[in-house]
């Protein structure tokens, strides 16, 4: 009789490169160049951009080997989109997509169900309005982003999310007119975003995540305040479970970005140095959450980018 083996759950997929994208240059101005990253974590030189150069967007995997970029502030108005540009599993990205959902900026954005994705939070932008927002928008395996779900959580934007588990998500921290935050909320593996978790962590905004050791994450550097800037950083488990903070290492720095990268492993890379001083320096995750030490920049040095896995 043959042994029954039982059914593989749904697990994160996990990409061996990854793609920095977008982001606000040192004069200022919104660009739509793209970085990718080697499943070894080299980061290679610039690539023209394609699509609407903007600032403080985000971006998840989705399909299992593909990613999307979201949203953000379009160039020369700061206003608030809603547009989208997929990046096939060759790293290519493709032209603007007609916006789905309210448009929003300083959002956040990770995967979950193993293949899907989801957009969530933010700052609701216009000439007209301004509000902080908690609703999201759920990426298909297919990369088709959905109308707004109602918002659960605390509305607030400077905040960021990876995967754990395998096939789950977390949101943390951010700010609102309140001030910083030290909350959490889980996403389901059907996408389903779970009310605030209060912690006694440090609260703090502009910081980024990514996954890293196959169902785990990791939250990273960001700031109490302008202009000081941290390297901290906090272990999420394969339970989503946030750990105490950890002594950074590397410079500290906001507004950069994130990505899973060599099927286990995470790369922090650009950002706001302070004062408003852009960079283009890496720190490596490693497949057991230890962050190295700094790593010359290549590309061109920027902050208020986003960043995602694919292949």
């Amino acid at each position: 009789m043959f042994p029954i083996i039982p059914a593989a759950s749904a697990a994160a997929s996990e990409n061996d490169e990854g793609i920095f994208g977008y982001g606000q240059d040192v004069s200022n101005a919104y660009v739509s160049m793209t970085n990718l990253v080697s499943n070894a974590g080299v980061v290679a030189t610039d690539v023209t951009g394609v699509g609407t150069a903007r600032g403080s967007l985000r971006a998840c995997e989705y399909g299992g080997d593909k990613g999307i970029f979201g949203f953000g502030s379009e160039v020369g108005t700061n206003l608030a989109v809603s547009m989208t540009n997929l990046v096939s599993n060759a790293g290519v990205v493709a032209t603007d997509t007609t916006g789905v959902g309210t448009g929003r900026t300083q959002l956040e954005a990770c995967g979950y169900g193993g293949d899907k994705g989801i957009f969530g939070f933010g700052y609701h932008y216009t000439d007209a309005t301004s509000y902080y927002v908690s609703m999201t928008n759920l990426v298909s395996n297919a990369g088709v982003v959905a109308t707004d779900t109602t918002g659960v959580g605390t509305g607030r934007r400077g905040l960021a999310a990876c995967e754990y588990g395998g096939d789950k998500g977390i949101f943390g921290f951010g700010i609102n007119a309140g001030g910083n935050l030290a909350v959490t909320n889980l996403v389901t593996n059907a996408g389903v975003v779970g009310t605030d978790v209060s912690t006694a962590l440090t609260a703090k905004a502009w910081l980024t995540a990514c996954g890293y050791g196959g169902d785990k994450g990791i939250f990273g550097f960001g700031t109490t305040g302008h202009p000081e800037v941290l390297s901290i950083t906090n272990l999420v488990s394969n339970a989503g479970v946030v750990g105490t903070d950890v002594t950074g290492v590397g410079t500290g720095r906001r507004s950069l970005a994130a990505t899973q990268y060599g099927g286990d492993k995470g790369i922090f890379g650009y950002g706001d140095g302070g004062s408003s001083t852009e960079v283009s320096m890496t720190n490596l995750v490693s497949n057991t959450g230890v962050v190295a030490t700094d790593v010359t920049g290549v590309g061109s040095d920027r902050s208020n980018l986003a960043a995602c896995s694919f292949n």
